[in-house]
């Protein structure tokens, strides 16, 4: 098969545990971020970007994806991999070789982030330096929560991953992968017919060889929603964007009843808050409903969650259980 043009890999084939019980039903890639799918905004950035055809990978409610995205996105078409056993971040390109290695340039994007991706500057970087892989990092996250972050050069050469290395020790810069990257076609060679990790599978190997792996960093807000607090705080950025800073956004059938309050609040389709009530810097699901009386702070209603009259919530999320109960997931503070 020739190559022809650019073509992309989503990573949405995660197991869903750190956001559970949030997504027991719903993938991770589904989230609602301002009133859409969060893997919807990645897609989009995708075809703006150039890309002819974009690949997704598969595994936990997977099935799901496919049934929210169809067959295609603004006319680009979606190609599904699923995964019966999970492969990693690096094992995924494999049962995608042929559809990746169709392309000059391969883009490989993490489904579970939030970013108003600079790929067409990302394309530019890698292909202006002639490096194997370029990775995207954000310059405004902290390393610390992310594992030490990316051990950088001066002039953006990756040095190392891991600080117990010593080229990632001396470096003087770090930065956290930003979660999209660039390759060359040829190293598909290297990604096995297993589970395998990008860093410790083919990056780290590529740095022992003396390859050269670059990066692009950016100060555009990112998000890695792996959380209920990071993503609390990436949906309320996304979703307040343009707003004043006690903005609300409102989506289609959601109401707020004259005498409430709500302030830095995003209300998904069919969600409400009752007379009296009081809502800041939360993010209310489908459907959930806020009581008479009650104070909401901080907090995430997961869908159909209705929060009694008078009842206090506070950095919390609350999701349904299959019983017909309410779970409760107290909500740590989101690293900046």
């Amino acid at each position: 098969m020739s190559r022809r043009g650019r073509r992309a890999l989503v990573l949405a084939a995660g197991f869903g545990r750190r956001l559970r019980p949030l997504t027991e039903e719903t993938p991770k890639p589904l989230l609602p971020v301002a009133g859409r799918p969060l893997v919807a905004w990645t897609l989009d950035a995708l075809v703006e970007a150039g890309c002819e055809a974009i690949a997704v990978n598969l595994h936990h409610r997977g099935e799901a994806i496919p049934a929210a995205l169809g067959e295609r996105h603004r006319r680009v078409p979606l190609h599904y991999s699923r995964e019966p056993e999970i492969l990693g971040t690096l094992g995924a390109a494999a049962p995608l070789r042929d559809f990746l290695g169709a392309a000059d340039e391969i883009l490989v994007v993490n489904g579970d982030s939030l970013c108003r991706w600079p790929l067409r500057a990302l394309l530019e970087r890698h292909r202006r330096t002639g490096a194997a892989a370029t990775l995207l990092v954000a310059e405004r996250a902290d390393p610390r929560a992310f594992g030490g972050g990316v051990a950088l050069a001066e002039d953006g050469r990756v040095l190392g991953f891991r600080s117990a290395s010593l080229a990632a020790a001396i470096a003087r810069r770090r930065r956290v992968f930003a979660g999209a990257q660039v390759w060359r076609p040829e190293l598909l060679a290297r990604v096995p017919e297993h589970f395998a990790d990008t860093i410790a599978d083919l990056y780290e190997p590529l740095l022992a060889e003396g390859a050269e792996i670059q990066s692009l960093a950016t100060r555009r807000p990112w998000h890695d929603l792996g959380t209920p607090a990071r993503y609390l705080a990436g949906a309320l950025e996304w979703g307040l964007r343009g707003l004043p800073a006690s903005g609300v956004r409102l989506a289609p059938g959601a109401a707020v009843a004259r005498g409430a309050r709500v302030r830095a609040s995003v209300l998904e389709a069919g969600a409400g808050v009752a007379a009296g009530a009081r809502v800041t810097g939360s993010l209310l699901l489908a459907g959930a409903r806020v009581g008479e009386g009650a104070e909401v702070r901080d907090a995430i209603l997961g869908p159909g969650v209705e929060v009694a009259a008078g009842a206090r919530v506070e950095a919390r999320m609350l999701t349904r259980t299959p019983a017909g109960g309410v779970a409760e997931t107290v909500l740590e503070e989101a690293e900046k």
